[in-house]
């Protein structure tokens, strides 16, 4: 995804770093993986669920077997009982930049009874959430826009969207066009947002009269809440900015009000980046990769260990893998433990947990960064064995 140097091996301050699954067990036919360090879960043999989806970006469950799928060129796709319609039921123009388009999905969390999808695009006029009404067969009605001329960029333009167990709709932006905007409380750049379901700035949120959740983010691309509904997110660190300045991504637990350094740091070292004063406080991330490896990691997955641990599975770009963070719940800004599952698919761009209980991932090898193979890009799954 990005011109950063890749490290097989993710370099995690004091992790070690251990294969999850054997390679072929993520590959249509392959064994039987290991079982998850940490108390991880012990998945069967991948299941391809659909193929030729042109950068399927971002998943919604509408039922245990039906699902909508986001693609970048502008389509909302449905997939039901393994099958992909042959028509999208909804259709949005959007600026294809080099990581723009249609990004994250999300589906009331009522939906039975307010049937409203979700979702973020690249607009001409600018990044922008939207909500639409679906009907009994799944096809989009009238667009609502919800937030919109949020700047883009060729790149870092975030993209996920999410409903937290608060009932809220959060939205993460990336720092488009100006690396200074994401320490500006006045820019809905750089930001997590917090929205009501229609639109409007909860009464609770940090800053008054603002929908900022938090900020200093460069490119943030997953968003997930573990069963105690602390949220956890993901973000691409630097590669562009300043000559030198590389790698860094990050894993951050996600305070109310939070900052997270920048353009000021980047990972927990100071990037050399930004005017003026930085923010108090800085929070630094709970796992990097490093100054000399990137992951380009995009969303995220959580399931909730029997033993009190946090398990977070994260589909990554560049680094072609799925790593596995373990985190104490009792300690949960400190990482116990990593390991790192090399599936030979190429790129991923989606983790997500399906009703089943089976992780869903999503290929993103047709987004001209990828070597796209026969059948991309797909959806496939994981299911667990016990």
């Amino acid at each position: 995804m990005r011109p950063k140097r890749l490290g097989r091996a993710a370099v995690v301050s004091a992790l070690a770093l251990v294969l999850v699954f054997q390679a072929a067990a993520c590959r249509p036919g392959g064994g039987t993986p290991n079982p998850g360090a940490g108390g991880g879960l012990r998945f069967g043999a991948a299941q391809t669920v659909a193929t030729g989806l042109v950068v399927p970006w971002s998943i919604a469950f509408v039922t245990p077997t039906t699902m909508i799928v986001t693609e970048r060129p502008g389509r909302f796709r449905v997939i039901e009982n393994g099958q992909l319609r042959a028509q999208p039921v909804g259709q949005v123009q959007v600026t294809t930049t080099a990581e723009g388009g249609l990004m994250g999905i999300a589906l009331h969390p009522q939906f039975a009874t307010q049937r409203y999808a979700y979702a973020m695009y690249t607009a001409p006029s600018g990044n922008r959430v939207s909500r639409w009404p679906v009907g009994a067969d799944l096809t989009f009605g009238t667009e609502q826009v919800l937030l919109q001329n949020i700047p883009e960029s060729t790149f870092h333009d975030g993209g996920e969207i999410a409903f937290g167990p608060d009932g809220m709709l959060y939205v993460a932006t990336g720092y488009g066009p100006d690396v200074n905007t994401a320490s500006d409380l006045t820019s809905l750049n750089g930001k997590i947002l917090r929205i009501t379901p229609d639109g409007g700035v909860p009464a609770d949120n940090p800053f008054p009269g603002s929908k900022v959740w938090s900020y200093g983010h460069r490119n943030p691309q997953g968003l997930a809440w573990d069963s105690d509904g602390r949220m956890y997110e993901s973000e691409h660190g630097p590669t562009i900015e300043r000559a030198g300045l590389c790698c860094n991504d990050e894993i951050n637990l996600i305070t109310k009000g939070g900052f997270y350094g920048w353009p000021f740091r980047a990972g927990r070292v100071a990037s050399g980046l930004g005017t003026g004063t930085a923010p108090a406080g800085a929070i630094d991330p709970i796992a990097t990769s490093g100054t000399s490896a990137t992951w380009a990691p995009a969303n995220m997955a959580l399931w909730n260990g029997p033993d009190g641990t946090t398990h977070i599975y994260q589909a990554n770009l560049r680094g072609s893998n799925v790593m596995h963070f373990v985190v104490n719940k009792t300690s949960p800004n400190v990482v116990r433990s990593s390991t790192v599952e090399t599936s030979g698919l190429g790129r991923y761009r989606t983790a997500k947990f399906g009703p089943d209980r089976c992780l869903y991932l999503s290929t993103s090898n047709r987004d001209s960064r990828g070597t796209p193979r026969t059948g991309d890009d797909r959806i496939i799954k994981l299911c667990p064995t016990s």
